[in-house]
Parts: structure tokens; sequence; C-alpha cells
């Protein structure tokens, strides 16, 4: 995962512009069942029967390998020393039996069932080395490599579970051995070792762990292909000014070793793609190309820049010039809003993507770990070296964060998956819950409907763009959902939520069923400490409530409720639409009663 500011594609200046669909002919292929191995065709991937296939993927990002702020962890926080610092806390035996339950935890058959019946048809395995070999210095003789069962066996386990859903699988070191790069959480590096470049015998593992790996996948199609090294970034040419190699022009050292392990893999291996990355986090190219194997792929990722067509352009015209498939193999960390700008513009230039990461600690991503306090201590104590929890009570919270890992016990975003799939080729909006009215029904501020900005809510604030110079938070409150819209989360009521930070124009929107027509008045809790915040209520797109006052309530965690009156509701579908005309106020809730 991008962990650093400044990484990213080339940085592109220009106006953020909500896609088209993505051309027909990519999208009805997509209909039909992928067979065999997969492979390279001039500029696309293609099935055995020569179909053009479109990789709809997601990341394991935080199973194999615990990147830091995936569990609210950012000092200090490869995930050796997070081990080292758990056993400190409550001693190894504990931190063994933590790790083995958030492998057998974080990602199931279950999860694979899930991704398929969402829509995705690949997975992308960010794999740690240390589960299937040992490190160099670990070794028992010198220059041997030991085989570990470990990682093979949850490999072979994903492999059936994407065998079984009709999956493809790619396989991607994402922790090679001594580390590849010089942002270290991303490869769990020790910087008191010898590096992956520093290190013959590292390279050599390296290099052994990818033929062990083609050796044992060479005849299984379902592996989609091989992601030979995660995000490289280092300076070889300049390491005190570039050393995360942003600006390297020949990369030597890095395309000597891609084309080292490509040889190892077609010693046993002939069938399936390759995917190669640049330097500086997947994205400096110079030097590596042209490439060296018939059958293979370039790989960019993308974070935190504009969705427009400058954005990929670069992409595009390499592509081209090499006549090579390209795929987008990171990306999202973002709003919906982004998500679905995003996935619609890799769709209409036919590029594949794979998302980042399943599941973490947070709401971007289509599942969030649910934390819990005793944990919070821990995380705490960690970032900030105050208040040390007891080792009983780290003990607990991290095991129970374990058990939240998986999928029944996660929270499932909805929004999120309907970014990914639905919204980037529609503006059709869809209810958020099933909002069918009666006399006394509330529908919470935070439930509105499921469509992208402009159509389903509007926000002035929808996403990140700040490695295109346009910073930006989207839901500025991180809780219940991925979107622009601002929610915090009520401490006085259990799972209970409200729409906070309203500006000026913003708008939600909720569709309601209606039973039988007529005259309706409506409550609304509302909380502000302004003397003009304003509001209208519209439904059906006619604005039957204009300019309501909304009460200075004292404070914007001061609640009252307000009364909108004469409000006529068709019976069936309606959508009623909360408009700030001036705004400085809380949502926290509507609250539907028969009769004026």
């Amino acid at each position: 995962m991008l962990t650093s500011l400044i990484k990213n594609i080339k940085i592109s200046s220009g106006i953020k512009v909500l896609l088209a669909a993505a051309p027909a002919l990519f999208v009805s292929l997509q209909g039909n069942a992928q067979t065999g191995f997969l492979k390279a065709e001039g500029k696309k991937i293609v099935d055995e029967k020569g179909q053009n296939v479109l990789l709809r993927g997601m990341g394991l990002g935080g199973w194999m390998l615990q990147e830091g702020y995936m569990l609210h962890i950012n000092k200090d926080s490869r995930q050796y020393r997070i081990r080292e610092r758990f056993e400190e806390l409550m001693g190894p035996a504990e931190t063994k039996e933590f790790y083995d339950t958030w492998l057998a935890n974080n990602t199931r058959k279950i999860d694979v069932d899930s991704m398929k019946r969402w829509g995705f048809n690949s997975i992308r395995l960010p794999m740690h080395y240390n589960l299937y070999t040992l490190p160099v210095d670990k070794e028992p003789v010198a220059g041997r490599n030991t085989w570990l069962d470990k990682g093979f066996k949850m490999t072979d386990d994903l492999l059936a579970w994407c065998k079984a859903n009709h999956m493809y699988l790619i396989l991607d070191l994402h922790a090679a051995p001594g580390g590849q790069g010089n942002d270290l959480n991303i490869s769990d590096r020790d910087p008191d070792k010898p590096s992956l470049w520093d290190s013959e015998a590292n390279k050599q593992k390296t290099i052994a762990l990818w033929r062990k790996l083609a050796e044992r996948y060479k005849n299984e199609p379902y592996i989609g292909a091989y992601d030979i090294i995660n995000e490289p970034n280092w300076g070889f040419d300049d390491p005190q000014n570039d050393k995360n190699g942003l600006k390297e022009k020949t990369n030597g050292p890095l395309r000597k070793l891609m084309v080292d392990i490509t040889a190892a893999i077609r010693e046993v291996d002939k069938k399936h793609i390759i995917i190669i990355e640049g330097n500086g986090w997947g994205n400096n190219y110079n030097g590596i190309l042209p490439q060296w194997d018939k059958n293979m792929v370039l790989s960019f990722h993308k974070y935190w820049n504009f969705n427009d067509q400058k954005s990929v352009d670069h992409i595009v015209k390499t592509r081209d010039q090499y006549n090579i498939p390209v795929w987008l193999g990171e990306t999202g960390e973002n709003s919906n809003t982004w998500l679905t700008e995003a996935i619609g513009l890799l769709e209409k230039n036919n590029i594949g993507w794979s998302l980042w990461p399943l599941k973490k600690l947070g709401i971007n991503n289509p599942m969030e770990i649910r934390s819990n306090l005793n944990y919070d201590d821990v995380a705490r104590y960690l970032n900030t070296g105050r208040n040390k929890p007891n080792e009983s009570n780290t003990y607990s919270g991290t095991l129970e964060l374990a058990t939240y890992a998986k999928l029944e016990n996660t929270i499932i975003h909805h929004d999120v998956i309907d970014a990914i799939f639905r919204q980037p080729h529609t503006t059709v909006t869809k209810p958020f819950k099933a909002n069918r009215i009666g006399n006394g029904t509330v529908i919470n501020a935070v439930d509105y409907d499921l469509g992208r900005n402009g159509y389903a809510y509007f926000d002035t604030d929808t996403a990140d763009y700040h490695t295109s110079g346009k910073p930006g938070v989207g839901n500025k409150g991180h809780v219940y959902r991925n979107d622009g819209v601002d929610i915090s989360k009520d401490s006085t009521k259990y799972e209970s939520y409200y729409v906070d930070h309203i500006e000026t124009n913003e708008w939600t929107q909720y569709t309601i069923q209606v039973k039988t027509s007529g005259m309706y008045s409506l409550s609304l809790k509302v909380a502000s400490a302004t003397d003009d915040a304003q509001l209208s209520v519209l439904v059906n797109n006619i604005t039957q409530a204009k300019e309501v006052a909304v009460p200075n309530t004292g404070g914007l965690k001061k609640w009252q409720v307000i009364a909108v009156k004469n409000i006529v509701l068709k019976a069936g579908s309606n959508k009623i639409k909360v408009l700030a005309n001036n705004g400085g106020y809380n949502l926290h809730y509507l609250q539907f009663w028969k009769g004026k």
C-alpha cells in the first residue's frame, strides 16, 4: 500500500469530471465466463478463447502482511515491530496466538464467495515471504532455502476458493526478502539488516521463491498472473536525494532482478502472465521497458489524484508504444466519489484494476474491522507511549480484534460496494434502506440514498485529491459511510449517527415508500449554533417547504425537533430532499406523521 504523501503516478492538473459508462464491448465481454489461462495479446489481457478480460479485483492487504495504519498503529509500525511490541506487552505465546487467529480469520471462503457475489472476478494476494521461507540470516545452512508449509497452505486454500468461484488469483510478492524499498511498512523491512538490493543472498532467495511458486502452480489456470515485486521504491543512482527512486533514469538493478526472476519462472512455467512494476512505488518505468517476455503485463498504481483522462494518458501511451497490456494493480482508499470516478475512467480505457484493501479498521473499503476498547488502549499506547495497558487487557483486546476480522463480525459497507460496481455506469439512485412510511416512521439522516454526488446527495468536499494539489477529505467524521457527506457518531446513543458540517447548498435525498397518499407533517431533529441557518424540503424535486428557519439550539450537539407541515406525498415511491439554504446546522433524523 502507498503510505507516503508524495508517491503517485505523474501528477496532472485538470478538472474533476464524472465519467460516462464503460464501452459496451468491455462490459458485455465480462458477462461471459472466462476460460483457461490468461495471457497477454497485444495491448489486451485475454483468456484462452481470445476474449478480452477486464480484471475487477481486490487486494487482500492486511492478511499476510499488516501495515500499521490498518491497525491504527502509526508509530514504529512495521509488522515485525508491531509483533515485537505486542510480545513486550503480553508475551510471545499470546502474541503468536493473536497472529495465528488473525491469519485464520482474516480471509476465508466466505470472503471469496462474497467478493464474487458483489462483482469481483479476481483477487490479488499480497504475500509476505516469511510465510514461505526463512530469512537469509536464519537459514541453518547459508545459501540454502528452508521452505515453510504455512504460506503455501494458505495460498492453496485461497486458490481453491477462487476456483470454486471462477475467479482469478494474482500472486503478489509484497514483502520480498530483505525488503524492496525505503517505504519500510510496505515490505516489513528492517533497516538494520541488508535490503533486497544490498544482499545477493536476498536476491537469490527471491528468485528461488518465485521458481518454487511457479513450479507449484504451473498447471493452475485460475492463477491469473505473477506480480513479481510490489512497489519497489529505491534510489540506486542517488540514494541520498532520491531514496524512493522517483527520479531514477535507468533502474538497472531492478530490471536485472526482474529479468532473472522471469528466467527462473520460465524454467518451469511457460504459461502464466508475469506482471512487472516500475520503481518509485510502481510508476517509474525508465529503463524497464521494452518487455523481455512475450507474456508480460505492466502494472501501475494510482492514489489521491484527479480521475481525468490526463491522469492515465501516460500509461495509455506506454501501452501503445510497447504493445503491452497494462493493469492498475493498486488503487482505492478514498471516497466513494473517487472510486466511482476512477473505475469509470479505467474501464473506459479497458484497464483492469485491483482495489486496496478488502478490510481494515476504517470505512473506505468493503469491510470494516471493528475495534474494541481494550485494543484502542493498546493502539493509543503504541502511538503515544502513555498509559501502558496491562497484559490481560492487551491479550483480550488483540484477540478480540482478531476475532472481529471474520467477515460475519465486520461492518459491510454496501455504499462502497455500490460505488465500485453500479455507480460508475449509472446516475440512478437507490434507497440505502427500505423506508416504508407509516405514522411516526423515523429515517436517520445518515441513511440517504445510494448514488453519485449530485444525484443521491450533494456535498462540496467529496474526495482526497491531494497529489493533484486539491486536498479534501470526503466524510470528515470517517464513520458509517464513505461518501462526501460528513457524519459523526452520537456518543449518547449506541450506534447512532448524524449528518454534520452541513454547508450552504448541500443536500441529502431519501427514497421512501408511502402506502396512502395525502398530507403529512415532518419532524426534523436539528442542532445549530447560528441564527441564520435555513433549510428547504423538496418532494420529487418540487419545493414544498421553503427556507424553514433552523433555530439556534445553543450548540451543534444540542438537539431540538422542528416541525415542517403540509408535505404532500403520493402513494408509492417519493424522493424527499432536505436542502441547506444556509448551512451551519446538523441533522439527526426525519420523522413522518400522517396529517397536517
